[in-house]
């Protein structure tokens, strides 16, 4: 075989849209057939995995390197060489060992986070049908080469750029490149050299998406060489800020204005007070330090990598990591029915005449549609097949043509054409979108003009049926002479030939699911294409309200404002368009509520974006698995459930590393600055603080794995600032306090010289932080809350060696001298007096916030009420 030029591997080189697809397949050496496996490897190795960033991006050099971009840790290095310079080289080599400590002791953390998040996605990796040796297989996305021939069908997101071999009513939605809401119809041919993306009628691209029908596809070109690897980072500019990603930019933000506030006037300060440059420099450069949470990106990492394990464990698979904070924070989920409310197994019930007579005509109808069609695979095509009935065989038909289904006709039709020659089109779809393409219906009479009595009778019967619970389809038939080929202006004149039941019972254990849902805070809206009445009957089954219910014709005439005042109070949205999901999703959320949204249809993709968090499922089509941030392996709520609990104590032990760096090392930097003006030497030294502040840090590596107490999961969980900032001065306030009395305790009473000052403030700074630890990582008494083991040893560890590092041999390196028995019984007694005190402001604290919350709350449904009373009025 004649191996594939060099050149073939990039879109722009050669206009391979304009070139025939025979030359095409000659230049790219292949053929109809495809590629043989060797060559497939052959090229693979040659051009690289087909995906937009390299496999190594995550490698060990890569992350480690990464650690030093803090500007903090650039600038002690800095001022480390600084000192080696000036002659200090005792003080840098102790700053650059602690500094050094700190980076690799984060990327331990970063790196294991990384490559166990690799390991999860490989097993969600998309996968597509091409053809290898001559053969139809399915191969990893990330493997096709250039040459490969890739069979195309609805709901697959297109894997390269190529052209077009051979199409079937194929329309692709290419909105992701060009902006155009509208799909697009492909076919085999030329496009002009010069032809933008848009007008390339006869190419698929790589990240757009079928929309209907099927095609056979050449591809030309993968990877970096692609339209949508030439505007991937001006897309993934798009990509919103998710709530999670904006709290810790905020944060960061609150973080970096005191730090600065800080530095700049106690080193101004202190060189007002004569104090030498390098060292009043160094020691606000250290109290910087001490204020950062440096360990935040990789505290958060390894917390929502291993969220993210804990959840595949339970079948939950994330495909975005901050996707975890946002489904703890989830307030409402909108799903649809199908497999999530319902046991998703459907069983073919019935099949009747028009006349509601059991029918094998219809029966034997329908088996030859749901078998012979091409198109997307469907639970209702495969209950047919499998219905147990009498009918005859199909082998006594050839299949002719195939009008494919679409989300505009809801109808599919086969022709077929029997022994005798003549061909029968059978169609069936929504009952209402079938019988307005009908003119006649067909009785054991034979047919009869289509009347209002007939009509009449067929929407009672859809009603009592649908009433019951069942979903209803339409079968309609017409005959004509034999010919080749048909299309939609022939699903004219048709008879109506019956019905075909649907059964697809209540999940069992669902109403209990909802219920834990609903103790969790997380309100359940149903969002369907399935009628008023089926939806009523099942909501009612499962424990949903079924009294407040918007059809999408509703829906259709209400205005934006209109339906963001009435989609809060809506449960049941019904008789939906697909195109009408998304803004009922951006109705929701425009009430500042934090949307879930549960789909796997092609068309479930733009409200998976819209929603906070997309949740898919494995068996999704692939545009939906895509969208989504979370996979369920099993399309269970219970999974979810446990997901959402997941979620949650990942929230909650970021947070408690937050909480616990504003607190005690808020209070114990500040009190630091301001003992700097007023005592006659430093309070620490820089390399006494940045070793508090390692050694303080430790214990927060074991966050990630704590035990959260469960009132913690029983609402959703969301950033706030303002919290955050009233929790940091609360409880920095106290903090302070007690410094000041370990200052004048050292001053007054032990009349402590420099150097046992700060070992002695070193030593109390360091336990009062550790305890802190144990007071805010729970919201109840912390004696009655049990620290993970890990954590708990942790804690422990280092309070002991704040004790003994005073009397170690190296103490002298950092300025240590060993201290008097009596102050170290003062600061421990400090210490406990400091615990007791701290448990005593948390409960204030969170009385107070709860207290605040509520009336937030109360005034936020006042407030609605009001809105959606002026939305409506009388």
């Amino acid at each position: 075989m004649q191996s594939v030029p060099t050149s073939m591997g990039a879109a722009g080189d050669n206009a391979y849209w304009s070139i025939e697809s025979s030359e095409l397949l000659q230049r790219l050496g292949t053929s109809a057939s495809g590629l043989a496996s060797a060559e497939a490897a052959s090229r693979l190795a040659k051009f690289g995995h087909n995906t937009l960033v390299s496999r190594s991006s995550t490698s060990a050099l890569a992350v480690f390197v990464r650690q030093f971009r803090s500007p903090l840790v650039l600038i002690l290095i800095f001022a480390a060489a600084v000192s080696a310079f000036v002659g200090e080289g005792h003080e840098a080599a102790i700053i650059g060992a602690i500094v050094l400590a700190s980076c690799v002791l984060s990327f331990t953390q970063e790196y294991g986070a990384s490559r166990a998040m690799a390991v999860l996605k490989q097993r969600i990796s998309r996968k597509t049908a091409v053809l290898r040796d001559g053969l139809e297989c399915s191969v990893d996305s990330d493997d096709i080469v250039p040459g490969d021939v890739v069979r195309l069908s609805a709901g697959n997101l297109i894997p390269v750029d190529g052209v077009i071999l051979d199409a079937r009513d194929f329309n692709v939605s290419e909105a992701v490149l060009t902006g155009e809401t509208f799909p697009v119809v492909k076919a085999p041919g030329r496009s002009a050299p010069e032809a933008m993306v848009a007008r390339r009628t006869n190419a698929v691209f790589t990240g757009t998406s079928v929309r209907s029908g099927t095609a056979t596809v050449l591809a030309a070109a993968t990877g970096a060489s692609t339209e949508f690897a030439s505007i991937a980072e001006a897309l993934e500019q798009r990509i919103p800020e998710t709530e999670f990603a904006r709290g810790i930019r905020l944060f960061g933000y609150l973080m970096s204005e005191i730090m600065l506030a800080i530095v700049i006037l106690v080193f101004f300060a202190n060189l007002m007070l004569d104090r030498p440059l390098i060292e009043s420099l160094l020691f606000s450069l250290a109290l910087a330090v001490g204020l950062t949470p440096e360990l935040l990106p990789a505290i958060i990492s390894v917390t929502l990598s291993r969220g993210a394990r804990t959840m595949a464990a339970s079948g939950v698979i994330v495909r975005r990591l901050d996707a975890i904070e946002n489904l703890g924070s989830m307030d409402l989920l909108c799903t649809d029915k199908t497999g999530t409310l319902t046991e998703g197994v459907i069983h073919l019930d019935g099949w009747f005449d028009v006349d509601g007579n059991p029918s094998t005509d219809v029966l034997h109808w329908a088996r030859l549609n749901a078998t012979l069609q091409t198109g997307l695979k469907n639970p209702l095509d495969e209950a047919i097949a499998g219905a147990q009935g009498e009918g005859a065989t199909s082998n006594l038909f050839t299949k002719v043509d195939e009008i494919p289904y679409d989300f505009v006709r809801k109808r599919l039709s086969v022709v077929v054409r029997t022994k005798q020659g003549e061909d029968l089109l059978i169609t069936k779809g929504a009952v209402q979108n079938v019988l307005e393409a009908c003119r006649f219906v067909q009785t054991a009479n034979g047919q009869e003009p289509l009347n209002d009595g007939h009509r009449k009778a067929i929407d009672d019967k859809f009603r009592r049926w649908s009433a019951d619970g069942y979903r209803v389809l339409g079968l309609a038939i017409r005959r004509f002479e034999s010919r080749n080929a048909f299309g939609r202006k022939d699903e004219t004149d048709l008879a109506f030939a019956g019905f075909l039941l649907f059964l697809d019972p209540p999940k069992q254990g669902v109403r209990e699911t909802l219920a834990a849902l609903a103790h969790r805070g997380i309100a359940v809206k149903v969002i369907s294409g399935d009628n008023r009445y089926v939806a009523a009957h099942l909501a009612e089954a499962v424990g949903l309200r079924a009294d407040r219910i918007m059809t999408g014709e509703d829906l259709s005439k209400l205005t934006k404002s209109g339906l963001f005042a009435r989609a809060q109070h809506t449960d049941l949205f019904v008789e939906i368009d697909p195109n009408q999901k998304e803004r009922i999703v951006q109705a929701l959320r425009s009430r500042g509520h934090v949307v879930g949204y549960l789909g796997d249809g092609i068309n479930d993709a733009p409200a998976l974006h819209e929603a906070d968090i997309g949740i898919s499922v494995d068996t999704a089509v692939d545009v939906a698995r895509e969208a989504a941030d979370i996979i369920l392996l099993k399309r269970d709520l219970g999974v979810l459930v446990r997901g959402v609990d997941d979620g949650r104590k990942t929230f909650a032990n970021t947070m408690k590393y937050i909480s616990i760096t504003t607190s005690a090392n808020f209070g114990n930097m500040i009190s630091m600055a301001v003992a700097s003006l007023f005592l006659p030497f430093l309070p620490l030294l820089a390399k006494q603080i940045l070793l508090n502040n390692f050694l303080s840090d430790v214990p927060s590596l074991a966050i990630a794995s704590d035990n959260v107490d469960p009132d913690q999961l029983r609402r959703p969980r969301r950033w706030d600032i303002r919290f955050v900032r009233r929790f940091m001065v609360s409880f920095g306030l106290v903090s302070s306090l007690f410094d000041f009395a370990t200052f004048a305790f050292l001053l007054l009473f032990a009349h402590a010289t420099a150097a046992t000052f700060q070992t002695a403030w070193f030593t109390e700074s360091l336990l009062t932080e550790l305890a802190i630890v144990l007071i805010v990582r729970t919201h109840k008494a912390f004696w009655a809350s049990r620290p993970s083991r890990l954590l708990a040893w942790l804690t422990l560890g280092v309070g002991a060696i704040a004790i003994v590092v005073p009397y170690a041999p190296f103490a002298a390196w950092f300025g240590f001298v060993p201290l008097p028995l009596s102050v170290l019984g003062g600061l421990i007694a400090i210490t406990g007096f400091y615990l007791i005190v701290s448990e005593a402001t948390k409960r204030w604290f969170f009385d107070h916030e709860s207290h605040h919350r509520h009336r937030w709350q109360a005034m936020r449904i006042i407030g609605s009420g009001s809105k959606s009373r002026s939305a409506h009025p009388h």
